[in-house]
């Protein structure tokens, strides 16, 4: 058995090194590596969304959650705790630790991670049978590269910029002002 064989950790020594870890880590295929902190803009859109969607969602069967409710992809064997995720299945209530069957997940993008998210993260996340929509929100201006799934199983991009003021997730059937996810967002002029 090779060493990088040795070393890959179980998705249950994962699950319980997490429940005690200081910091968040995210799990791919024995894989394991920390979760960086995140910038005021970045958590400012996050917290913004959530909000946005919590209130929207109220009364409804959907629950949203913030970034420290983590996603397992079976299919890949993966965790990942996205920015904001959204599950309307009664099989998640049950689990406190993570959800099985989001129907909504956002990334807000960073540099550092914009590249995986967009690709790979994204590749994994498709293997959800319940995702219905995927969303990159932009940290640097107002964009947001939003993924649904057609019936028949495509992805299509609408790609939501600056010009237009409503943004909608039609799986959840809800719309709300683009506006109001970058609230209070310290703007970075270029130096």
């Amino acid at each position: 058995m090779s060493l990088a064989t040795e070393n890959r950790l179980s998705a249950e020594s994962y699950l319980s090194g997490e429940e005690q870890a200081e910091f968040k880590h995210e799990f791919l295929a024995g894989e394991v590596w920390a979760m960086v902190g995140a910038t005021d803009t970045h958590v400012t859109i996050a917290g913004n969304l959530f909000f946005l969607l919590k209130q929207i969602l109220k009364g409804s069967p959907c629950r949203s959650y913030i970034s420290d409710m983590k996603v397992q992809i079976e299919k890949s064997d993966a965790f990942f705790y996205p920015d904001v995720v959204v599950t309307c299945d009664e099989r998640d209530l049950s689990n406190r630790l993570f959800k099985k069957h989001p129907l909504f997940i956002a990334e807000v993008l960073s540099p550092a991670t914009e590249a995986f998210d967009r690709g790979a993260k994204f590749s994994h996340y498709r293997q959800l049978e319940s995702l219905q929509c995927y969303w990159l929100i932009d940290s640097a201006k107002q964009a947001i590269d939003s993924f649904t799934r057609m019936d028949n199983g495509d992805w299509v991009l609408h790609s939501y910029s600056r010009q237009e003021t409503v943004a909608g997730i039609k799986a959840l059937d809800i719309e709300f002002a683009i506006s109001d996810l970058y609230d209070e967002v310290e703007w970075e002029t270029p130096s």
